[in-house]
């Protein structure tokens, strides 16, 4: 995982799985960076996620939660096709958008 700054949005690239075994470690260092930054939005890059569980959605809306707290907003990119899947399902889109690439992203959240 790793984390960089644009403007006043944390960019999170995520790798490997999100699952119960990883959501936490994933969460805490999401939360710990985002307010050391003190960022306004998350942008979750998932190119390299190769799989994505229920945990994995708690984390997301758990970080939607918080960057609404704040005023910002949350989005994501990359998304593999059978993770939007399980996002669609999820009914995740309600709360956060897909984005086709980063510089869309950065364009509609700033």
């Amino acid at each position: 995982m790793e984390f960089y700054m644009l403007d006043s949005t944390l960019i999170v690239a995520l790798t490997g799985e999100i699952d119960h075994h990883t959501c936490v470690a994933i969460r805490e260092a999401v939360d710990k960076t985002y307010q050391k930054k003190r960022a306004k939005n998350l942008l979750f890059d998932f190119e390299k996620v190769t799989f994505m569980d229920s945990s994995g959605i708690g984390m997301l809306m758990g970080r939607y939660r918080v960057v609404a707290i704040g005023g910002g907003k949350i989005g994501l990119y990359n998304v593999p096709k059978d993770i939007e899947k399980v996002l669609k399902m999820a009914n995740i889109y309600k709360l956060m958008k897909a984005y086709s690439n980063k510089q869309e992203a950065l364009k509609e959240l700033a």
